[in-house]
């Protein structure tokens, strides 16, 4: 818990010697069902910076109900990055998460424990890039359901774990969000969120993110 309090402190303190970044990330996809307890879907990711589409990426997943509180999923990730020449390089990802809700009254709580694997590595950079390398990410978000409100606001806070043996093993960044999902008639869903992402390295950049979402449920 001290370790946490920790990493909190500094992602406030170095707000302010940091420049700032803005981004918008957009999200379209589709969902399904195999089989009674395994749904599969299918999205497409695009993250736009001050120079244009930076990154995009299509993704496929496949999600197990376990139980109704445990539901383990893998999904791949084709990847284009654009590096700081212009060029958009390609990579591959493995996601391999575990995923967890529980209810309490009008609050949803969902914690997911992620391990990305990347091959392939985008430019080919020893410099550690916590959305692109190889990664453990520990999330957790809270849900609440308003009473005949189509808003279901949200808040998130996730880390990011280098494994890798090196000067940047260790926790690398912190994400948090908070946003609200809305409750549209038929199998529509739209979300949206605001977003700090910044790395526990001097100098870099905070980076600002609106995420637009909408999925379509089959």
């Amino acid at each position: 818990m001290k370790h946490l309090t920790l990493i909190f402190v500094l992602f406030l303190g170095v707000n302010a010697y940091s420049q700032h970044e803005t981004m918008v990330w957009t999200e379209v996809g589709v969902s399904g069902k195999v089989v009674k307890k395994l749904g599969w879907a299918v999205d497409i990711n695009s993250r736009f910076g001050a120079s244009g589409l930076e990154t995009f990426f299509p993704q496929v997943g496949f999600k197990y109900k376990v139980k109704k509180w445990f539901r383990p999923s893998i999904d791949y990730r084709f990847i284009l990055d654009k590096d700081r020449y212009g060029n958009l390089l390609s990579g591959h990802r493995i996601n391999f998460n575990a995923n967890f809700e529980k209810p309490v009254e009008r609050f949803e709580i969902n914690a997911r424990v992620r391990y990305q694997y990347a091959f392939n590595q985008l430019g080919g950079s020893g410099d550690f890039d916590p959305d692109l390398d190889q990664a453990w990410r520990l999330k957790g978000t809270v849900k609440y359901d308003i009473d005949n409100s189509i808003f279901t606001p949200l808040f998130s806070a996730e880390l990011f774990y280098n494994p890798l043996f090196g000067p940047d093993q260790g926790f690398s960044k912190m994400r948090i969000a908070a946003g609200t999902s809305l409750e549209l008639d038929g199998p529509h869903k739209v979300s949206v969120k605001y977003q700090l992402d910044k790395r526990f390295e001097f100098g870099r950049d905070l980076r600002h993110v609106i995420s637009l979402s909408y999925g379509y449920k089959l």
